[in-house]
C-alpha cells in the first residue's frame, strides 16, 4: 500500500533512540525525509547515518526540547533545510515519575509543553502549505489509574490539547491525533532495565497483555505512519492505543 508519504517532511523529537528512531526510520522507509533531535548526540549521528543511508534528506540536530530557544532553534533549522514541515510528532518524553516538584515540572516541561510550542512553531508553515499533521506520543498510563501522577497527568493533558486541536485545525487541513502506546520494550528502554532490575514486575506487566508480551517500536512507528498518511485522511482527533490490549477500558 502507497501512503503517499514520498517526498513529505517529517519532524520527530527525541528521535534518537526507541520508538523516536524507529518512527524516524519508517517514516524513512516511506520516502519521507525526516528531521530528528535529542540531546544525546552520539545516538543522534547513528540514527541520522542510518536514514541517510534510506536516500532521503535529513536534518539531525541537537535539542532539549524542554529549552524553549532549542527547540525554536531546532524547527527553525529543519524548515530551512528541509522547506517545510509535512507531520509533527512530539514524542519526547522526560519521563517525570516522582511525586514531587522535579517529577511534575520534568513531565510538563518535556512531555507537554514542548509539544504545545512545537505545534504552535509548525501550525502556520502547515497552514501556508494548505494542511499538514500533528501526533503526540501520549501512553495508555493517560487513559487509567495506576501510572505515576506526574507522568499519567501530562499524558492526559496531551489528549485534550489533541482533540481541542483537531476540531480547531480542521478548516485548515491540519489534522491532530495522538498515539498511546502501552508498555514497549526496545534496548535501553526502561522496560529492558526493569526487566533486568525488577523481574518480578516484568513478569506482572506481561502476564496483564493478552498477547502475553510487551511491544516493540516498530509496532508503534507502524501506527503513527499510518496516522500521518493519506490512508488516514478521515482520521482526527482520534486517541490510538497501541498495547496488545493491555489497556482494557472501554474507552
Amino acid at each position: 500500500m502507497d501512503l503517499g508519504l514520498r517526498g513529505k517532511v517529517a519532524v520527530i523529537t527525541g528521535g534518537s533512540r526507541g520508538i523516536g528512531r524507529a518512527t524516524a526510520l519508517a517514516f524513512a522507509d516511506e520516502g519521507a525525509h525526516v528531521a530528528i533531535c535529542a540531546r544525546g548526540a552520539e545516538a543522534l549521528e547513528a540514527t541520522a547515518k542510518e536514514l541517510s543511508a534510506r536516500g532521503v534528506k535529513v536534518h539531525a540536530q541537537a535539542a532539549d526540547v524542554a529549552k524553549p530557544a532549542e527547540l525554536d532553534a531546532f524547527l527553525e533549522a529543519t524548515h530551512k533545510a528541509l522547506g517545510r514541515v509535512d507531520v509533527l510528532v512530539n514524542n519526547s518524553s522526560g519521563f517525570g515519575i516522582t511525586d514531587d516538584e522535579t517529577g511534575w515540572k520534568i513531565s510538563f516541561d518535556v512531555d507537554m509543553m514542548a509539544s504545545v510550542r512545537a505545534t504552535w512553531k509548525v501550525v502556520p508553515w502547515m497552514k501556508a502549505q494548505g494542511g499538514g499533521v500533528v501526533i503526540h506520543i501520549s501512553s495508555t498510563s493517560a487513559l487509567e489509574a495506576g501510572s505515576p501522577p506526574s507522568y499519567a497527568a501530562a499524558k492526559a493533558a496531551l489528549i485534550s490539547h489533541s482533540k481541542t486541536l483537531a476540531v480547531a485545525l480542521a478548516p485548515s487541513g491540519i489534522r491532530v491525533n495522538t498515539i498511546a502506546p502501552g508498555s514497549i520494550e526496545f534496548p535501553g528502554g526502561v522496560w529492558e532495565m526493569i526487566k533486568k532490575g525488577n523481574p518480578a514486575y516484568y513478569d506482572s506487566i506481561k502476564a496483564s497483555i493478552p498477547w502475553g508480551r510487551l511491544g516493540t517500536a516498530e509496532e508503534v512507528a507502524n501506527a503513527v505512519v499510518f496516522t500521518a498518511s493519506e490512508r488516514a485522511s478521515w482520521v482526527t482527533g482520534v486517541v490510538l492505543s497501541v498495547d496488545g490490549g493491555q489497556h482494557k477500558g472501554n474507552l
